[in-house]
């Protein structure tokens, strides 16, 4: 059970700690504090939606079809391999996070473009719903991977949404994500591996 906990904790954090729209969002709300926690948490239902949607959906259909298992854990794995190669080459010319400045917004105006950022970015559904969903029909408990995976997302929003003041000075500076660029492209070698030498 912790073995598939620790995989969707390693996994979603590795996918979700990096420069992208959703992120970027998130901090600039909690640097202003213009509703920041609404928004936090509006991320987090999101992902634990769309992670469950794709842990327990496709489960299902995996282990109705050695087929299908077998692309998902041969494509998961080259995605994986695929992904940490990405963090590597970030990792060796990295950028700071930036965040934009803006004049104060409803917390409807702000929740609907959390929503927009969130659901309209296509990488949120190859992230969590195939990738994060395919690797977690495959575990042997599929539901402490899918808690791992939506711990991971809890823990990050949270942290961007109580710790920004801090972390703004970390995450401009470009040393900061190569570091982290480097352990997501460990965490996500490591994880191929697995799926790679595990047996069916």
């Amino acid at each position: 059970m912790w073995q598939s906990y620790t995989n969707g904790l390693a996994i979603t954090a590795g996918l979700i700690i990096a420069l992208g729209a959703q992120n970027a969002f998130v901090l600039a709300q909690s640097l202003r504090r213009e509703h920041h926690l609404p928004v936090a948490l509006l991320c987090i239902v999101c992902d634990a939606l769309l992670i469950s949607a794709g842990v327990f959906g496709l489960a299902t259909l995996l282990l109705q079809s050695e087929l299908l298992l077998g692309i998902a854990r041969w494509g998961g794995a080259a995605f994986l391999i695929w992904y940490g190669s990405q963090a590597l080459r970030r990792a060796c010319r990295p950028a700071g996070l930036q965040t934009e400045t803006g004049a104060s917004r409803s917390l409807r105006a702000v929740l609907l473009a959390t929503l927009a950022v969130t659901m309209l970015n296509p990488h949120v559904y190859l992230d969590t719903v195939l990738l994060i969903g395919s690797l977690g029909a495959q575990q042997p408990v599929p539901s402490a991977y899918a808690a791992g995976a939506a711990s991971a997302s809890m823990l990050w929003f949270l942290c961007l949404a109580f710790g920004a003041a801090w972390l703004a000075p970390w995450l401009a500076r470009p040393l900061t994500w190569r570091i982290i660029d480097l352990v997501v492209a460990a965490m996500m070698f490591t994880i191929a591996w697995q799926l790679i030498a595990s047996p069916l």
